[in-house]
């Protein structure tokens, strides 16, 4: 059974997740000798700017999150309080 592949404008033939998996029907071990990645993860170190900023973005990630559910806890506890009394 020889389909026909499908061609699209937009790409650039990067892949971002292969799924040529071991052990499923479709796998292809020459396939992945073929396809490896042609660079790596980087080996840059980041600088102690960017670091703050990433710490600092995860931070206020957190502290919005833990501010949403302290809210919702709060409310809860209140409309409890409220209805049993």
């Amino acid at each position: 059974m020889n389909r026909e592949r499908r061609t699209f404008d937009d790409d650039d033939g990067y892949t971002i997740a292969d799924m040529n998996v071991d052990g499923m029907p479709w796998y292809d071990a020459q396939r992945q000798e073929r396809h490896t990645a042609p660079h790596g993860p980087s080996t840059e170190r980041m600088s102690f700017r960017q670091r703050l900023s990433a710490y600092g973005g995860i931070l206020s990630a957190v502290g919005l999150i833990s501010l949403i559910f302290g809210g919702a806890y709060f409310l809860a506890l209140l409309l409890m309080d409220t209805l049993w009394r």
